[in-house]
């Protein structure tokens, strides 16, 4: 590699160090490591030599490492070297047993550093941008994530930037609620992320119920701290979700809390999610309570705890049926996957019914 070259390389490694914060000694380490293999497989693996890239000038240098014997000794040439010849290659104080290193003469070689070395750089950078992005995103999973929206593809699949770094928002994690303009910031959470062969696999998603969860966090301080606990969520992205709240502390107004000041906390939740409805109840450790209070707004005579285990039957007033089912059942449903019952509605002569698992039931 020439001075010039060398120079060059070293430059550029850099200005990678710089904006990718990949560290440019282990770049050079690893380019020495792949020079070395090279060398070997061109001139045989017997030989027992080392490469090494000048950190001033770039240069590149091999060097054969060989054991000072004597004469008489001498038993290997590829890893020994008698004292005499030692003295004749210029290390006049070598002592036997000293090791030294003998410049080897292979212009070839030098000549094709450079491009190995670039190529070996590349796979390097990609290597550390795709490790890099896994830490990024794996550091945040379970978690929000801001961006800002970089382009929409044909598909409505969203591009979105993080600090440098890109993800996809799918269309199949995309709310119903929102509209999404490019150059716009958006809050999003890191369902899922895995790493692969290539690049890692990166879920995020505005649908998902870890979304809302994790809002209530931010927005609410009482859950941050703990002296809430969110119990359930069920939704229904971009229409209506129903959170379960609960405080160990009897003092506490959970849902007082949650809604905030002239309902501040909430609306603000609400905006962020485009209008979606939210409706927040008291977790209550009896079932038949717990149940009653999550099919708010209706108003529930009675419920009852089958043999199951794991059927609630809900009594209503005829009245009172449209609203324990809501429309096009979404309220039993989210009712169903809160609770983790299966809801049976009934009135009270019986003329109506109607009977709503939970969503993993109904997936499974």
């Amino acid at each position: 590699m020439k001075t010039k070259d060398g120079k060059i390389f070293l430059e550029a490694l850099e200005q990678l160090e710089k904006e990718k914060g990949i560290d440019k000694e282990s770049l050079l380490e690893a380019v020495e490591q792949a020079m070395l293999a090279a060398y070997k497989k061109h001139y045989g693996e017997e030989e027992n030599v080392e490469v090494e890239i000048n950190r001033n000038t770039g240069e590149v240098k091999v060097h054969e490492i060989k054991t000072v014997v004597t004469a008489a000794d001498l038993y290997d040439a590829a890893l020994e070297i008698s004292l005499e010849d030692a003295y004749e290659e210029g290390h006049k104080r070598a002592k036997l047993g000293d090791v030294i290193k003998l410049n080897v003469n292979c212009e070839e070689f030098r000549r094709n550093a450079i491009q190995n070395g670039k190529q070996i750089v590349i796979q390097k950078v990609r290597e550390a941008e795709r490790q890099n992005i896994f830490d990024k995103f794996k550091d945040k999973e379970h978690d929000i994530m801001s961006g800002v929206i970089r382009r929409i593809d044909e598909k409505r699949n969203i591009f979105i930037e993080f600090d440098g770094c890109e993800a996809i928002l799918a269309t199949a994690e995309q709310s119903p609620s929102d509209v999404y303009r490019v150059g716009e910031r958006i809050k999003v959470y890191v369902a899922e992320v895995e790493k692969t062969n290539k690049f890692p696999k990166i879920i995020i998603s505005r649908k998902n119920e870890g979304l809302l969860r994790k809002l209530f966090e931010l927005e609410i301080p009482e859950i941050s701290e703990g002296v809430i606990e969110i119990k359930s969520v069920a939704r229904e992205a971009g229409s209506r979700a129903k959170v379960a709240v609960y405080s160990a502390d009897e003092n506490i107004d959970t849902v007082g809390a949650c809604i905030g000041q002239k309902g501040l906390r909430i609306r603000n939740i609400v905006n962020e999610l485009n209008g979606e409805k939210i409706d927040i109840v008291v977790w209550k450790e009896s079932v038949q309570e717990f149940v009653s209070a999550v099919l708010s707004p209706a108003k529930v005579i009675s419920v009852e705890v089958l043999e199951d285990g794991s059927t609630a039957r809900v009594l209503v007033d005829n009245s009172q049926l449209s609203l324990a089912i809501g429309k096009n059942g979404q309220n039993a449903r989210l009712a169903a996957k809160l609770t983790g019952m299966r809801v049976d509605i009934k009135t009270v002569d019986n003329s109506n019914t109607t009977e709503v698992i939970n969503n993993e039931e109904q997936n499974g």
